[in-house]
């Protein structure tokens, strides 16, 4: 059953003790039987701060998102939120901590309106009976996709009738409204053309402006140079290195990925 709830939460989010990162990963590994898919992983995600996690196909970037999220727990290692270590027992625990997903496949549903995805599994309810408060979530989604110029027809519009780029420009605006602490973004423009990649990533921007802590998966080198403010490399499931982005370039990123160096490429 979706859980209901009498008000939504703010979209901003609140500051964490000074100096705690919003995410703090430490010593993280995963096994799988007799498979190491990520070894001694170690990371710091600071709000208003986009890192960007690169790796070839089979790096491991996928299992880390999902330690992340809820949906696999660290064989060992801490995860910590705000500078204290947190259980992430499932998805459902993580985002009561405040950690959202965009998810390259959205992860919405195609039949309902914007508001109703907005609102999907927390939905605002009314009166004594508990009717679904419509109106409110029609309007609160309009305001929200409105600040952070989602160009859509209407809060009331069917999914189904949207661009690609409307789509992912709606799972930003979920993100945004529920996130207290941290959105991970996995691949969010993959499928985009170039004009609907080009409004997404000026989403991303404003939410580094909203004081959010943003981990983002990228193939795409161009788009980790633009938007993040430092990126971490996984090759086979070990962190190779993490380099300030206004102080690398893209040739030594693609050697730290591939293991060649760039004279090999």
């Amino acid at each position: 059953m979706a859980e209901l709830v009498e008000a939504p939460m703010s979209g901003k989010s609140a500051a964490g003790p000074a100096g705690a990162p919003a995410l703090g990963l430490r010593n993280i590994r995963k096994e799988f039987g007799g498979v190491v898919a990520i070894q001694d992983f170690s990371l710091e995600v600071s709000r208003g701060e986009v890192v960007a996690l690169v790796g070839d196909n089979g790096a491991g970037k996928s299992t880390l998102i999902k330690m992340v999220s809820g949906s696999y727990q660290p064989t060992s290692g801490e995860i910590a939120l705000d500078g204290s270590p947190v259980k992430l027992s499932d998805a459902s625990a993580a985002r009561k901590l405040g950690i959202e997903v965009v998810h390259q496949d959205l992860a919405i549903a195609d039949h309902q309106p914007v508001f109703m995805n907005m609102f999907l599994g927390r939905e605002l309810v009314t009166g004594p009976l508990r009717r679904l408060d419509k109106k409110r979530m029609a309007r609160d989604t309009q305001a929200l996709v409105d600040e952070l110029d989602v160009r859509i027809p209407s809060a009331r519009s069917i999914i189904r009738d949207l661009s690609g780029g409307q789509r992912q420009g709606v799972a930003i605006s979920r993100a945004t409204h529920w996130a207290k602490n941290l959105i991970l973004m996995d691949e969010p423009t993959a499928a985009l053309g170039v004009g609907e990649t080009a409004k997404v990533e000026e989403m991303i921007r404003r939410l580094r402006e909203r004081n959010l802590a943003i981990l983002l998966v990228s193939h795409n080198l161009d788009q980790v140079m633009r938007l993040s403010d430092r990126v971490t490399v996984l090759r086979r499931g070990e962190q190779i290195g993490t380099r300030r982005t206004a102080a690398t370039e893209k040739n030594e990123l693609v050697s730290m990925i591939t293991g060649l160096q760039s004279a090999d490429l």
